[in-house]
C-alpha cells in the first residue's frame, strides 16, 4: 500500500459491541491500562528483528524505566486513593482500587515478559560477541583483573552491613538496589544476616580484557557476590538475594509556600524516603531472607513482584552506551536548514525572510541554541525572555542567556520548578541565571509552566521588532536528537505580542485578552479545541467536506473525545495519531465509526503536537486551519497548565506540516499499530514487507520544506516511497 493508498482508504468497517452504552464510562479506555498498553509496544520493539541488536536492548531498557516511573508516580498516586477509601471512579468508571488490580495483573505479566526479552537478547548478544559472566565462570586473568577493579573503584564505596539489634536495617532509597546475605561464620558456625547496598554511582557491568575482540562483562552484583571474603573476612554466604526498592515520588508542595525554591529543596528529599510502592525480589529467595526484606521495608506480599534474571534492566543502557557501531542505529546527522546557511548563519536573516518550520531531530536543534546564542551577543538586541520546562544539566540555552544577562541585555527566564523528576536541575539552573543577573520566575503553584516559547526583542532602525520561537518540545539538545518535534521561528509581530502577553500572564499574573494567533490554557484552548472540533461536524451536516487529523502523545481529556464522538456521528473524518495514552474508543457503529487511531513506535519518540481541522474544504488543503502545540488532549494540560496552541498561517509552513508531516505519519506501515474496538493494539500488517512505508526513514533521506523557503502551499511534492 502507497502513502497516497493510505491517505484515500476507506475507515475500517466499524463494530458493534455487545452489551455496550455509548453514554456510559464503557465508551472512554482507562488511562492506566492504555499507558501500560503503549509500554508492551515499546517492549516488542525489543524483539523486532527489523531493529539492530543494541538498539533493541536499549529498547528494554527504556520498558524498565518507564514502568519504574509509572510505579512512583501513577501507582503511588492509586495507592494512596485507595488507602484513603476514595471511591470515586475514574472516566471509564473503576474506582483506584479496581484499577489497582488491573494493573498488578498487567504489570506482573509485563515484567515476566521482559526477563524472557532479556534472555533472548542476551543469547544473540553472545552469538554477537557480547558476552554476560559470572562469577563462576571467570579466568584466572579475569580474577586479578577484577582484584585490581574491586579495591580501586569499588571497595572504597561500598558499606557492607549487619542486620542485628544493634545494627538496624537500613533506609535503602528509591531507585535503591541491594543484596541481602545469609552469612555463617566460618570458624564457629555462626550465622549472620547482611546487607550490602549496590552503589548507584558505580557502573552496573565492569568490562572485562578480551583477547579475541569480544565484549565482555560482569554484572556488579557478581562482583560483590565474589569478593565477599574481602567484605566480611571469615565468613561464607549461605543464601543470597537481590532486590531493588521503587518509592513513592510525587511532590507534594505547600499551596502557600513563601519561598517556592527553597519548599521544593525540602520536598525532593522527602521523594527519597517516600512509602515503597514496589519491591522487586529474586526469585526462590528463602523465607528467612524474604521475610525480613519485606518486613524491614514493611509491605505486603501484594507489594512483591520475584524476578527471574536480572533486577533492574534499566541499566541495560550502560552496555548500550559502549555498543560497536554496527549493532546501532546507522548514524544519522540532522541537516542544517539551507536558508541558515544562504544566510551565512544569521538566524534573524533567515527569519525575516520568511517563516521557518524546522522538524527536529531531521534538522538541527541547533538552530535553537543559535538562535539565542546569536541574540545574546547581538548589540541590537535589547531583551530575551525564555520558557525552560525540561533542559540539559549542562545547558547551552541557559549558557547563551547568562551570557545575555552578562551583556547587559534584560533577560527573563521562566522556571518550572514542577517538572517531575528535573526538579533539582532546574534549581540549579535557575540559581545559575539569578547569578548572571537574569530575572527568573517560577510561574503558578498551581498551574505548571509547560509552555515552549522563547522571544527576542531586537532594535532595528526605529523601532523593536520581536523574533519569536515557538515549540512542541522541551529546550534540551539532548533529548532533541530522538524526540521528533517542531520549531517555529517567526517575526510575525502578532505573534510576537502574543507570546508577550503570554510571559506577561506567567510572571505577573495579568490575564492575557485578545490573543490574535494563539490560545493557551487554562484560559481558553480547550474551549477553542472543542467549538474548532464542532465546527466540523456543522460543516459534515452542511454537506461540505469535513475531516480531522491530530497527531500527539496522549488523548484522555473526556470533554474533547466526546466532542470528537460527537463530530464522527455527524460524518467528520478522523484520524489520530497517538504515541501513547489514548482514553478514545475508535471504530464502533454509533459512536465513533469514523474515527481511526493509530500509534507510531520506532526510532525516534514521537513527540509533537498537530491538529489540523479541514474548515469545509477537506485535507490537506490551503484553506484548512493546521495548530502547533505544546499541549497533548490531558485534564492536566487543558485545565492544569499554561500550554499554547499556536495558528499557523503561513501557506509554506502549512503545507510543510500537512502534506509531509502529518501525511507522513499517517501513511507509516512499518512502525505503526492500529487500535482496535476492545483496546488491543495491532501490528500493522503488510503482505508485502518491501512496499512499507517507514516515515522516520522518510524524513532522513528527503530534505524538509523549510529549507530555503521559496516553495509554496502547491509546491508540496508527493510523498515516495522510503523502503524500510
Amino acid at each position: 500500500m502507497s502513502p497516497a493508498d493510505f491517505l484515500s482508504a476507506d475507515f475500517p468497517e466499524p463494530v458493534e459491541l455487545p452489551d455496550f452504552d455509548s453514554g456510559s464510562p464503557d465508551r472512554f479506555f482507562n488511562r492506566e491500562l492504555s499507558w501500560l498498553s503503549f509500554n508492551w509496544r515499546v517492549l516488542d520493539e525489543a524483539q523486532n528483528q527489523r531493529v539492530p541488536l543494541m538498539e533493541r536492548v536499549r529498547f528494554l531498557a527504556i520498558s524498565a524505566t518507564n514502568l519504574d516511573e509509572f510505579y512512583t508516580v501513577r501507582v503511588a498516586g492509586l495507592r494512596e486513593l485507595a488507602h484513603a477509601g476514595n471511591t470515586m471512579p475514574s472516566t471509564d468508571g473503576r474506582t483506584p482500587a479496581e484499577q489497582l488490580k488491573l494493573i498488578d495483573a498487567d504489570a506482573r505479566a509485563l515484567i515476566a515478559k521482559q526477563s524472557d526479552v532479556w534472555l533472548n537478547l542476551k543469547g544473540e548478544m553472545e552469538r554477537a560477541g557480547i558476552v554476560l559472566l559470572d562469577r563462576n565462570t571467570l579466568t584466572k586473568a579475569d580474577r586479578s583483573h577484577i582484584d585490581a577493579y574491586f579495591m580501586s573503584n569499588v571497595f572504597p564505596v561500598l558499606s557492607p552491613l549487619a542486620i542485628d539489634p544493634a545494627h538496624p536495617f537500613p533506609f535503602i532509597p528509591n531507585a535503591g538496589f541491594a543484596l541481602i546475605l545469609q552469612m555463617e561464620r566460618k570458624s564457629d558456625k555462626r550465622s549472620l544476616q547482611a546487607l550490602l547496598p549496590i552503589p548507584a554511582q558505580i557502573e552496573r557491568f565492569v568490562a572485562l580484557p578480551s583477547e579475541d575482540g569480544s565484549q565482555r562483562y560482569l554484572p556488579l552484583e557478581e562482583l560483590l557476590l565474589l569478593k565477599i571474603g574481602d567484605l566480611f573476612p571469615g565468613y561464607s554466604v549461605s543464601a543470597q538475594a537481590g532486590f531493588r526498592v521503587l518509592r513513592d515520588s510525587d511532590l507534594e508542595v505547600e499551596d502557600e509556600a513563601e519561598d517556592l525554591v527553597r519548599e521544593f529543596e525540602v520536598a525532593l528529599k522527602r521523594r527519597r524516603r517516600g512509602e515503597v510502592v514496589r519491591l522487586k525480589l529474586s526469585a526462590g529467595t528463602v523465607p528467612k531472607l524474604r521475610n525480613l526484606v519485606m518486613k524491614s521495608l514493611e509491605v505486603s506480599d501484594a507489594d512483591v513482584i520475584e524476578v527471574s534474571g536480572m533486577i533492574g534492566l534499566a541499566d541495560l543502557s550502560e552496555l548500550v552506551k559502549a555498543a560497536r557501531y554496527d549493532q546501532l542505529w546507522p548514524q544519522f546527522t540532522p541537516r542544517v536548514p539551507e536558508r541558515v546557511t544562504d544566510h551565512e548563519g544569521d538566524m534573524f536573516a533567515a527569519i525575516r525572510q520568511k517563516d521557518m518550520l524546522l522538524h527536529h531531530p531531521y534538522e538541527t536543534f541547533d538552530m535553537v541554541i543559535r538562535f539565542l546564542a546569536q541574540a545574546a551577543r547581538d548589540p541590537n538586541v535589547v531583551a530575551i525572555k525564555q520558557t525552560l520546562y525540561r533542559t540539559s544539566n549542562e545547558s547551552p540555552i541557559v549558557d547563551a542567556l547568562c551570557e545575555a544577562a552578562e551583556n547587559g541585555k534584560s533577560v527573563t527566564a521562566l522556571v518550572e520548578l514542577k517538572a517531575r523528576f528535573d526538579e533539582a536541575a532546574n534549581i540549579r539552573q535557575s540559581r545559575k541565571l539569578e547569578r548572571a543577573g537574569a530575572h527568573v520566575v517560577y510561574g503558578f503553584i498551581n498551574y505548571k509552566t509547560h509552555a515552549k516559547i522563547s522571544t527576542v526583542v531586537r532594535r532595528e532602525g526605529n523601532r523593536l521588532v520581536t523574533y519569536t520561537h515557538y515549540g512542541t518540545g522541551n529546550y534540551h539538545p539532548i533529548t532533541a536528537r530522538i524526540y521528533t518535534d517542531l520549531s517555529l521561528f517567526t517575526c510575525d509581530q502578532a505573534l510576537g505580542r502574543d507570546a508577550t502577553k503570554v510571559f506577561n500572564y506567567v510572571g505577573g499574573y495579568a490575564q492575557p485578552d485578545k490573543l490574535e494567533n494563539l490560545h493557551i490554557s487554562p484560559s481558553g484552548m480547550k474551549e477553542h479545541l472543542i467549538e474548532s472540533i464542532l465546527a466540523e461536524a456543522e460543516h459534515a451536516r452542511a454537506g461540505k467536506p469535513a475531516e480531522i487529523w491530530a497527531k500527539m502523545n496522549a488523548v484522555i481529556e473526556e470533554d474533547v473525545i466526546d466532542a470528537l464522538y460527537t463530530a464522527s456521528q455527524a460524518g467528520v473524518k478522523i484520524s489520530l495519531v497517538i504515541r501513547g495514552i489514548c482514553g478514545l474508543r475508535p471504530g464502533v457503529k454509533g459512536l465513533s465509526e469514523n474515527i481511526r487511531v493509530k500509534s507510531v513506535v520506532g526510532r525516534f519518540l514521537e513527540h509533537s503536537r498537530i491538529v489540523c481541522f479541514g474548515n469545509g474544504f477537506g485535507l490537506p488543503s490551503k484553506k484548512a486551519r493546521v495548530y502547533m502545540s505544546s499541549a497533548d488532549w490531558m485534564g492536566r494540560n487543558l485545565n492544569r497548565r499554561v500550554e499554547s496552541l499556536v495558528e499557523i498561517t503561513n501557506n509554506t509552513v502549512q503545507a510543510q506540516v500537512m502534506s509531509q508531516i502529518m501525511a507522513a505519519n499517517l501513511a507509516d506501515t512499518m512502525q505503526s499499530w492500529v487500535l482496535d474496538a476492545s483496546g488491543r493494539f495491532h501490528r500493522y500488517v503488510l503482505e508485502d514487507e518491501a512496499q512499507g512505508f517507514n516515515c522516520h526513514r522518510f524524513f532522513m533521506e528527503n530534505p524538509s520544506l523549510s529549507g530555503r523557503g521559496s516553495a509554496g502551499a502547491g509546491d508540496v511534492p508527493e510523498l515516495t516511497h522510503s523502503r524500510d
